[in-house]
């Protein structure tokens, strides 16, 4: 009944939709017409107000250009135009239509419709305009009506679907009713069928458990611990023979923790048993066990009561997987997870001294500029001299301990180049800083086993010298006693992974390694040694704390890795990779004198929110004979740029409200699109400089200022 009921429904749903579709589809056709009709109309008024003037001048020229465009689109197959004397003043014939539109004007769904308009000129009517029309309407009255038949399609589709869809659900009631019938009697066949097989349950459960033809191994004892059965399979997981196997005791199986383990388990599972009556309880356990050479492995031990005529237990039924596979995973997993820890709290302290060391290079731009000023206005006899140098280089000493703030921030490597690292050795074994360590380490040895052949890297020399400098000062404040320090290079080639202190990747690395004699690091400090301000040595006496978490930054900007052998007593062994380039080594310049890097009186624009920063930068650009004006903000740069000229323009990447360097510049582009601009900040060379340099943004300089930086930066991009 449903079934005809719904048929009749799309019997009737589709007749009424077909008409009401035809009813709409007239009442467009209808007023469709009509708006095209005036739309026609009101173009040829239009075309007679605007040749009004050219049949006024008789301007044949001028209107029949302008006719002959309106005549093609507008559709008109003839336009002519008329004096008020009967003289025609323009004729315009339009190219013969398509084959298709040919046909349908001849069957007349095209007509051809007259137009007519007069034109007039100062309120006098001075011709006509006739147009001989093809309306193109059929073609939308042809969209329209194929649009309303697959809306009609659809609607039937849709219906059909519903009604199908009931069909269905009829069916599958009655499938429902069926299938819940045949359910109740295949419950009652089930039932008597347990029933019978009930009696045959506990002679065959035995045999039935004890399947040889599975990995795992199955296993029962009596209440006495002694095995009574050991699948075979055990034999490839012990390595024990069958005969074997029948000898075993449990002691001889599980390692002394386990078997401690798995008797405290097994007392607590018969206590509840006994107390709640019920020994069908499972334990699970992760035990160790022996194999015949000794050696170990994890399973996974399943077990249960096997209960007896009485309903009590008489022996106990196990089963044991090995898992050591899983267990290596869950242990690679935890290591990682570890790793990831350490990262993160690596990343959020050097949020926090990336900030500090923001603030700290804005408070040092004028304890390490200014002297540069005032040295220049002093002669070399001056008493001042020498303060004023020591207050520069003390300034530059806390400098460079923002550098290893920013290093630790993972914002400190400004450029990188090319470096051959036993050149880069050589140089700090030559430098100042070490001879000042040896001074302070007297019984120290440092001796060097250097690869001759050692490819080259790419990255920062005065982060790596630095990265060596710390190594070596660690490893010489581990032997306050003396001792020798060893260093080599190597070129290793990886052809798999593997785990060091970090998971080392596969590919082709310079190797330096660092070793010493000294006290060792003990394996529960050897997780911690590379955070910031966690050290052993004595407060005060060894550095900022900063030392290994500048090493740790450092090898993360240089995409290299760290491994370390450590043993408390012996010494410690620091191996750093580095991903090696083809590239060669380019030489480098002279260095620029003063004199090199003065101005010739162009005019610089200095846009820094920091006005102590604006002041440095004018003082600096001032003595180099450059005139400067300044401006503290993104929005003030591009309102003096608007009104004002500037050969340079020394923009701050960073400022903060309002628009950054990186807008700043794009706004500049946009005045001009040949401005020059050079990037300065704080920080290390982000994204948004490098995107402001692809853009066309000049050198990048770095925070605090020095005057031979900007000045050269400043020469170079005026050149």
């Amino acid at each position: 009944m449903e079934k005809v009921q719904d048929r009749t429904q799309l019997v009737h749903i589709t007749p009424i939709a077909i008409l009401v579709a035809l009813g709409l589809f007239c009442i467009f056709v209808f007023f469709y017409e009509k708006h095209a009709q005036h739309q026609a109309q009101a173009s040829i008024d239009n075309h007679a107000r605007i040749i009004a003037d050219s049949l006024w001048d008789l301007s044949y020229n001028n209107a029949s250009e302008y006719l002959k465009l309106a005549a093609a689109s507008q559709h008109y197959e003839s336009l002519v135009v008329t004096d008020n004397s009967g003289m025609i003043f323009q004729n315009i014939n339009t190219e013969k239509s398509g084959t298709l539109e040919q046909f349908l004007i001849r069957i007349h769904l095209i007509p051809r419709i007259k137009l007519l308009a007069y034109v007039t000129k100062q309120g006098n009517i001075i011709g006509w305009i006739e147009a001989v029309w093809l309306p193109q309407t059929i073609f939308v009255h042809s969209y329209v009506f194929f649009a309303m038949v697959l809306l009609i399609a659809i609607i039937h589709l849709y219906t059909r679907i519903v009604i199908q869809k009931r069909l269905l659900e009829i069916r599958v009631r009655k499938r429902t009713i069926e299938l819940s019938r045949s359910n109740r009697s295949l419950k009652q066949e089930v039932g008597a069928r347990m029933r019978t097989e009930e009696a045959l349950r506990k002679s065959e459960e035995q045999h039935r458990l004890l399947a040889e033809n599975i990995s795992d191994v199955i296993w029962t004892m009596d209440l006495k611990r002694n095995f009574t059965y050991i699948s075979p399979v055990a034999v490839k997981l012990h390595g024990w023979s069958v005969e074997e196997l029948s000898m075993l005791k449990i002691d001889d199986v599980l390692t002394p923790l386990s078997l401690d383990l798995a008797e405290k388990r097994l007392y607590e599972n018969l206590q509840f048993a006994e107390k709640n009556s019920d020994y069908t309880r499972t334990v699970t356990l992760e035990l160790q066990l022996y194999r015949k050479d000794g050696s170990t492995f994890w399973t996974e031990v399943t077990t249960t009561f096997m209960i007896g005529k009485d309903g009590k237990p008489e022996g106990i039924l196990g089963v044991s997987r090995d898992i050591s596979e899983r267990r290596n995973i869950q242990q690679e997993k935890a290591e990682l997870q570890r790793q990831l820890d350490r990262s993160r709290k690596m990343e959020a302290l050097g949020l926090l001294a990336g900030g500090v060391a923001h603030d700290l290079n804005n408070v040092l731009s004028g304890i390490v500029s200014y002297p540069d000023l005032i040295l220049l206005d002093l002669p070399p006899e001056s008493p001042l001299v020498s303060p004023l140098r020591t207050i520069k280089e003390s300034g530059q000493k806390a400098a460079t301990i923002v550098q290893d703030l920013l290093t630790l921030a993972r914002r400190g490597v400004v450029s990188t180049e090319i470096i051959n690292m036993n050149s880069l050795l050589m140089e700090y074994l030559s430098s100042p800083e070490h001879e000042k360590l040896i001074s302070y380490h007297p019984a120290i040895v440092v001796e060097t086993h250097l690869e001759p052949s050692l490819p080259n890297i790419i990255g920062s020399p005065v982060h790596l010298k630095k990265t060596i400098m710390n190594l070596v000062s660690n490893a010489a404040e581990a032997q306050p006693q003396g001792g020798l320090i060893s260093i080599y290079t190597e070129s290793r080639c990886l052809h798999k992974s593997f785990q060091g202190y970090n998971k080392i990747e596969p590919g082709e690395y310079a190797v330096v390694r660092i070793q010493d004699q000294g006290e060792g690091i003990a394996k529960s400090d050897l997780h911690r040694i590379f955070e910031p301000f966690y050290t052993k040595k004595v407060m005060g006496r060894s550095g900022t704390g900063l030392g290994m978490a500048v090493v740790w930054g450092t090898m993360q900007d240089h995409k290299g890795y760290i491994d370390i052998q450590s043993t408390p007593g012996k010494g410690s062994l620091f191996e750093l990779y580095f991903p090696i380039t083809r590239q060669s080594i380019e030489n480098k310049g002279s260095v620029f004198q003063l004199a090199d890097i003065k101005g010739k009186g162009q005019s610089i624009l200095v846009v820094d929110d920091m006005a102590e920063q604006r002041e440095i930068a004018s003082n600096l650009l001032q003595a180099l004979s450059y005139v400067v004006e300044t401006v503290s903000s993104g929005e003030d740069a591009i309102t003096y740029l608007t009104t004002n000229k500037a050969d340079l323009v020394i923009l701050d990447m960073i400022m903060d409200p309002g628009m950054d360097g990186l807008e700043t510049y794009k706004r500049i582009r946009e005045l001009n699109p040949d401005q020059r601009v050079i990037i300065a900040s704080g920080f290390a060379e982000t994204d948004r400089v490098r995107e402001a340099q692809s853009l066309g943004a000049g050198a990048y300089i770095k925070k605090p200022y020095l005057i031979e930086t900007i000045g050269l930066a400043a020469k170079k991009q005026l050149q």
